[in-house]
């Protein structure tokens, strides 16, 4: 954990999905279309952080022997202490920043993570959380609903946004179904799909 203040204090989150090595440059599951997305994320995080709002960086970190990748078919990927696991170079600067945290999970959803639980629990007067990265249908979908339901459970009123501009997956054409999928379902729960206006 970077230097974070008194987590009570934040009333704004922006979570920040997945961007690792092992989805923009290398490895199984990367696709280098993902990079479009970098520029706008940038300017959400400058953005964030001008508000005094929590940055969280979840980086998928799995164990070599993860079940999940069985379930996927053999797709190893982002094992814990490899530069796949690691943030993209374009958002490292911002990962060291103040008023940071950075999370492994080793499941498509943040919210399995004890850590990120941990912190869900300890930001009471969060009102606003914001989510940018990849994968759209898979680890954005997972952990956004996870999120969602959690804040649902705990009665607590926070308006979750999806920066549109700020998200996709690999092989987007060819799995355009799914992540159209996953937006309805999203904005089926009350979820908010914002994009910057040009």
């Amino acid at each position: 954990m970077n230097q974070v203040k008194d987590l009570k204090v934040y009333e704004g989150m922006l979570i920040v999905v997945d961007m690792v090595n092992g989805f923009v440059e290398e490895g199984v599951l990367h696709d280098k279309n993902i990079k479009k997305i970098i520029p706008r994320q940038i300017e959400l995080i400058k953005e964030a952080h001008d508000k005094n709002h929590l940055v969280i960086f979840v980086k998928d970190a799995h164990d070599e022997d993860a079940v999940e990748f069985r379930r996927f078919g053999n797709t190893k990927h982002c094992i814990r202490g490899t530069r796949e696991a690691e943030v993209v170079e374009e958002l490292k600067t911002f990962e060291e920043m103040d008023d940071t945290i950075s999370i492994e999970k080793n499941s498509t959803s943040f919210m399995e993570s004890l850590e990120f639980r941990r912190v869900a629990a300890n930001t009471p007067n969060i009102k606003t959380v914001d989510v940018v990265g990849c994968c759209t249908d898979i680890c954005d979908f997972n952990g956004i609903m996870g999120l969602a339901n959690y804040y649902d459970e705990w009665n607590r009123d926070v308006e979750i946004a999806v920066h549109e501009d700020a998200i996709a997956t690999y092989n987007e054409e060819e799995r355009g179904e799914y992540v159209e999928a996953a937006k309805l379902l999203m904005k089926q729960q009350g979820i908010q799909l914002v994009k910057k206006i040009s």
